[in-house]
């Protein structure tokens, strides 16, 4: 059976990382700390065999993947499914915002409910469908090969739970780090890890 081994990575820090702001589907640059980052990221994979990268639009993920893609001449592929989690009208607020001003709402997500919906928002429930989804056909697509996925914190939490079998709800006990490196294989079966969190790069 072909394996396609993936490289899943969280785009470099932006001042909205640095606020705790949340960004959702905003489209919010890299900050100079999380352009450096992607650069430092994209010496650390420079032997590395990609065959494809893939990135959401968004630009902090899209140039964070560029500078992954440069060294070796390839073309980014946009893949909007790829975006984050779609946050409605929680987008640009900061967490304490909306754990003082929007009680339940902080409850509810702080929960992990799977069926909270922000206003003009995903579910996690529809928002895992997605990107599992997507990244299951971007992997199908390179049966034996390692492929590049470069997109936002809650896509790697998606990926993390897919591989490691945890449940929407389960408390976060992993790491989200800006262009950290995290590497998954996919089979038809699904996925499974490899490895998670390797920041030395940054170091």
């Amino acid at each position: 059976m072909d394996v396609t081994r993936l490289i899943a990575i969280r785009h470099g820090e932006t001042a909205w990382n640095v606020d705790t702001r949340i960004q959702g589907q905003l489209d919010i640059g890299l900050n100079a700390t999380g352009q450096r980052q992607a650069r430092q990221l994209g010496q650390a994979l420079a032997d590395e065999s990609i065959e494809a990268i893939y990135a959401s639009d968004l630009a902090r993920a899209w140039d964070t993947a560029r500078a992954v893609a440069a060294p070796r001449g390839l073309e980014v592929i946009a893949e909007p499914r790829l975006r984050e989690r779609a946050f409605g009208q929680m987008e640009g607020r900061t967490f304490a915002d909306i754990e003082a001003n929007s009680p339940d709402e902080a409850r509810r997500w702080r929960t992990r409910d799977p069926e909270f919906e922000p206003e003009g928002g995903e579910s996690l429930i529809t928002f895992r469908h997605r990107v599992t989804t997507v990244a299951a056909e971007l992997a199908a697509r390179h049966p034996g090969a390692l492929v590049v996925l470069v997109a936002h914190g809650g896509v790697m939490d998606v990926l993390y739970r897919a591989a490691t079998g945890q449940e929407l709800q389960a408390p976060r006990t992993w790491h989200l780090g800006n262009a950290a490196i995290n590497r998954l294989l996919w089979t038809p079966q699904g996925f499974s890890l490899v490895g998670w969190g390797d920041v030395g790069h940054l170091a």
